[in-house]
């Protein structure tokens, strides 16, 4: 679905230009669960936000379906680190409020809309206004305004739960992996936390920092839903931790191990 090709990006900083993305290449397969870790400053949200077509990279080329991106699109869902939901807007409204744009009728937003927010268990609170909602509500609803949009085939999340406690973000992350089983789209996710990456990812790509770059990839093989307290589930996070630290040392030229590891 996603195929960058010798992708380089740069942005002008306070003390001169900064060398975000260096020869990126990289392919994402339809329906794919990737997740994209790395230290501040690995290019991981740039990226995001090329796919999502907001920034455009100063070379190279990254293509949806093999069609150059040229800036946003219906075929995109994107939720960032904070809902940014319609205050005015009831739940409901505010997943309705994408298909209306897309021109679809009253009737089937309606029932679209209902039937997403039953998958991301918010059902019973649809009515109900983004102020009376607590913090993992919103950001439920962020995520089912995107996953309800029925040409956008590819979700992009940037670090969308991250603002959030411990439990509740563990319970976002079972909403997110249920509503994906249920109706499989591609998802690139962008993300600091590794056991989040661990327990979401199909595939988790951990990218070099100064400039941003490829630095290894994990295929998750366990089966979902994912224990935590398993033994292959630790030993895959410890080993990405380790390889985390390595990554965020500029000294280090080269990471331990194979490019691939499979668990």
């Amino acid at each position: 679905m996603i195929r960058a090709v010798h992708v380089e990006h740069y942005y002008e900083g306070q003390n001169g230009w900064i060398h975000a993305l260096s020869d990126l290449n990289l392919e994402i397969p339809a329906n794919e669960f990737l997740c994209v870790i790395g230290p501040s400053g690995c290019g991981k949200s740039t990226f995001l936000k090329i796919v999502a077509g907001l920034v455009r990279q100063s070379s190279g080329e990254v293509l949806l379906h093999g069609a150059p991106i040229a800036g946003p699109g219906p075929d995109r869902g994107i939720v960032f680190q904070e809902p940014a939901l319609f205050a005015w807007r009831t739940v409901l409204g505010n997943v309705e409020f994408g298909l209306q744009m897309q021109k679809m009728s009253k009737a089937e937003a309606r029932h679209r809309a209902e039937r997403i927010l039953e998958i991301v268990g918010l059902g019973h609170v649809m009515n109900l206004y983004p102020y009376q909602l607590s913090g993992g509500m919103r950001h439920r609803v962020a995520v089912a305004r995107a996953w309800a949009l029925p040409k956008a085939d590819l979700l992009l999340m940037d670090e969308p739960f991250s603002a959030i406690d411990a439990i509740n973000r563990m319970t976002l992350q079972d909403y997110l992996i249920d509503t994906w089983s249920r109706e499989k789209r591609t998802v690139l996710y962008v993300t600091h936390d590794i056991d989040e990456a661990v327990y979401l990812a199909d595939r988790i790509l951990l990218m070099r920092p100064s400039p941003g770059r490829i630095g290894r990839f994990f295929e998750v093989k366990m089966p979902r839903p994912r224990d935590r307290n398993s033994a292959q589930f630790s030993e895959l996070k410890a080993l990405i931790t380790l390889e985390m630290h390595r990554t965020a040392d500029p000294s280090e030229d080269t990471l331990a191990g194979p490019p691939e590891f499979t668990a």
